[in-house]
């Protein structure tokens, strides 16, 4: 893989998490209604970070749970997800909140479409809204974020790597060449 471009740094992640909490807060009238969960890996610091942020601007703490979507995703074969066990956290009853799913690079659709199969498999929230860091586009399903870090046209070839000092040691968006 060959490293094109920074895209964001530490600084420009830090902006944009931010900027996409008084959204968050902003399109909700508040957070006493809302449910953060983060699909693993990067989704969920992710998560994590913008319900420090809402504590830090509005001095509530939300309920912030996480997603392991690798049994829903379709690409594996049956046989392959015998194997896998579910590894979902709702930290609350969501019947009537608002839940955001958060996560790193929103692409195909793929992730989300997984995602929102956990949610509904496990409760019936009364809005589901999805936050990305970065959205790349090329969707194959009709999936839209309602909340986004930065838009960042890409080429099919090419790809968006997330790292993040929680999993990564340090904080940055890069694209690259597939090779």
């Amino acid at each position: 893989m060959k490293q094109k471009a920074q895209i964001m740094d530490e600084t420009g992640i830090m902006r944009a998490l931010a900027r996409m909490t008084h959204e968050i807060i902003e399109t909700n009238q508040g957070v006493e209604d809302v449910c953060l969960l983060g699909i693993k890996s990067r989704g969920v610091p992710l998560a994590e970070r913008i319900g420090a942020n809402i504590l830090k601007f509005e001095g509530k703490s939300v309920p912030i749970g996480y997603l392991d979507i690798t049994k829903k995703r379709d690409d594996l074969s049956k046989e392959q997800k015998q194997n896998l066990s579910a590894d979902c956290h709702i930290p609350c009853d969501v019947s009537n909140k608002t839940v955001i799913i958060v996560d790193d690079v929103l692409y195909t659709g793929r992730t989300a479409r997984a995602a929102l199969e956990c949610v509904f498999e496990e409760v019936r929230p009364k809005t589901v809204r999805l936050a990305v860091l970065i959205d790349r586009g090329h969707r194959e399903l009709p999936i839209r974020p309602d909340y986004i870090g930065k838009n960042v046209p890409t080429a099919k070839h090419e790809l968006i790597s997330v790292s993040l000092k929680e999993t990564d040691g340090e904080d940055q968006v890069f694209i690259s060449d597939k090779e």
